[in-house]
């Protein structure tokens, strides 16, 4: 049988990222002026908070990156770390420990001891937008961040979406048609040397309303898990 990851690494998709982009944006990021003014009202009321933009988290070697949309507002935007803070993280964390991404306890909290394996996570807009709604622009803007994310993790062979701004950002940084790949929940799709999976968003809107339950995006892991084989160093699953 063929090499899947040297099949895969022969096949990806042709990035060229700005050498001069970082794969995070720097913490007072000027690049957007709507987002740098709601930085400062928020930092203005809540001076403790990170109040900038917000690295990635995870595995440099990672072969997952786990994308999702934005900071929340007192959530990543509050304590510097994707997904930290607010009630999307509890079901992200608990469903990549699952399905052995993670380990270490989720306390919501920069310190808590989380650690992530073969992982990486990180939002298409670094900085908190207001009523977590980025522009058009602002996304655009940001992709050169995600675009030099993508091209600095070596292994990376699956991203997982985490809602259709996701979706759509990654596919228009890859140079690939939207209507060739369009989002749905539990979509897989590939994408050059990438396999990426859709999920709607793990906000606690979407779970509050049913849009998604914990064993839809369960669901979604379960799939990447499959794909890539089991957590390295790990024995199967039954």
């Amino acid at each position: 049988m063929p090499d899947r990851a040297a099949a895969a690494k022969a096949a990806a998709p042709a990035i060229s990222p700005d050498p001069r982009v970082p794969p995070d944006a720097p913490r007072d990021c000027t690049l957007c002026p709507r987002l740098v003014a709601y930085r400062e009202e928020t930092l203005a009321r809540q001076p403790d908070w990170w109040n900038g933009a917000v690295a990635s988290f995870g595995d440099p070697e990672a072969r997952v990156l786990v994308l999702g949309l934005a900071p929340g507002v007192a959530g990543a935007n509050r304590t510097g770390r994707p997904f930290t803070g607010d009630y999307a993280g509890d079901l992200l964390y608990a469903t990549m420990t699952k399905y052995g991404f993670a380990n270490g306890r989720f306390d919501a909290r920069v310190d808590d001891g989380l650690e992530l394996h073969d992982a990486m996570v990180a939002n298409a807009v670094r900085c908190v937008p207001p009523q977590n709604r980025p522009l058009p622009v602002e996304i655009n803007t940001c992709r050169r961040f995600l675009l030099a994310r993508i091209a600095a993790l070596p292994r990376l062979r699956a991203v997982v979406c985490l809602g259709r701004i996701a979706h759509e950002s990654l596919l228009r940084g890859l140079g690939v048609r939207l209507a060739l790949h369009p989002f749905a929940h539990g979509a897989r799709h590939e994408v050059g040397g990438l396999v990426v999976f859709d999920s709607y968003h793990c906000s606690r809107y979407n779970t509050n309303t049913g849009r998604l339950t914990p064993a839809m995006f369960e669901s979604v892991f379960a799939a990447l898990r499959a794909e890539l084989g089991p957590a390295e160093g790990a024995p199967a699953r039954d």
